[in-house]
């Protein structure tokens, strides 16, 4: 090796080494808020208050404690807001790969002007703010049926997901959009002389093809939904259904009192799942947005 190539080599070493710090400092960082509450969701009140960076004392240690005042707090049982937020995460999370990776694969091959406009709209839908939409929604939550002008209303953990679908379409749509772009034409043309109709054709062919954007999309869409306080807040009847956000909004005595050290212990409660779920499913997220990035 020539001492250009040994000096080019060093150099890259350098900045390897640089990036590392660099990029360990930010995970420190975005590290620090679950460290805050995992540490003070064993604390009592008190110390959570006054002592909050620091580690349980055999003096601030409660044990679990925290973790029975915060599930027994109030007439609204806990475990009743964990199924309300798993019945809308799991039904909205469904809904959403099933409607925008048909509605993608749909204007990725029909591909007329149409297609080309009704995608940009999906596209545009991801950059409105929803501050901008809150109050109509809630409005038209509590009054629009889901058929029209009989059945549910809206504003129920049933038929919450398809607000749900409306806010998460454009994403999903995009990144569908570009990885069954890269999907080669001719295995739905063999599809095709095979007798598949379209359903079949997307069912039988595609579908089994979209695995990996399917797979980050619905992680996505999952820690969106599971964390979502605003838009279950504003459109569910909170005295009949709340979700583990609200629930923990909720989670206050009289004259506004909060209890630090049982809310501690509840938010650790409610990201546990999702950063359990996001460990397992984490190698699919750069694999479906690059597959998805191919021919965006």
């Amino acid at each position: 090796m020539s001492d250009k190539q040994k000096g080019g080599l060093r150099a890259r070493n350098r900045r390897r080494r640089m990036l590392t710090g660099v990029f360990s400092v930010i995970a420190v960082i975005y590290l620090l808020p679950v460290v805050v509450v995992l540490i003070n969701a064993f604390k009592s009140n008190s110390f959570v208050k006054t002592q909050t960076f620091s580690l349980p004392t055999p003096e601030s240690f409660v044990g679990v404690d925290n973790f029975v005042k915060g599930m027994t707090f109030g007439n609204y049982p806990f475990a009743k807001s964990v199924l309300y937020s798993a019945v809308i995460t799991i039904l909205s999370t469904a809904l959403i790969l099933l409607c925008t990776s048909m509605a993608a694969w749909y204007m990725a091959r029909v591909n007329s002007r149409l297609c080309r406009n009704i995608y940009y709209l999906f596209v545009f839908s991801m950059v409105v703010p929803f501050q901008m939409v809150m109050f109509t929604l809630s409005k038209t939550a509590d009054t629009v049926r889901l058929f029209g002008f009989w059945g549910p209303k809206l504003n129920t953990p049933w038929t919450i997901p398809i607000i749900y679908l409306g806010f998460g379409a454009g994403l999903a749509v995009f990144m569908f959009n570009g990885f069954v772009k890269s999907i080669p034409l001719e295995i739905e043309e063999a599809a095709s002389i095979d007798g598949c109709g379209p359903i079949r054709t997307y069912f039988k062919v595609v579908f089994p093809m979209l695995r990996p954007t399917m797979i980050s999309v619905g992680i996505l869409e999952i820690m969106w939904i599971w964390n979502d306080y605003l838009l279950p807040y504003l459109v569910l009847d909170r005295n009949e259904y709340m979700t583990i956000p609200i629930h923990i909004q909720y989670l206050q005595g009289s004259y506004g009192a909060v209890d630090l050290g049982a809310t501690m212990a509840l938010i650790l409660l409610s990201i546990i799942p999702v950063i359990v779920f996001y460990l397992l499913c984490q190698k699919h997220i750069i694999k479906g947005v690059a597959a998805g990035a191919v021919k965006g």
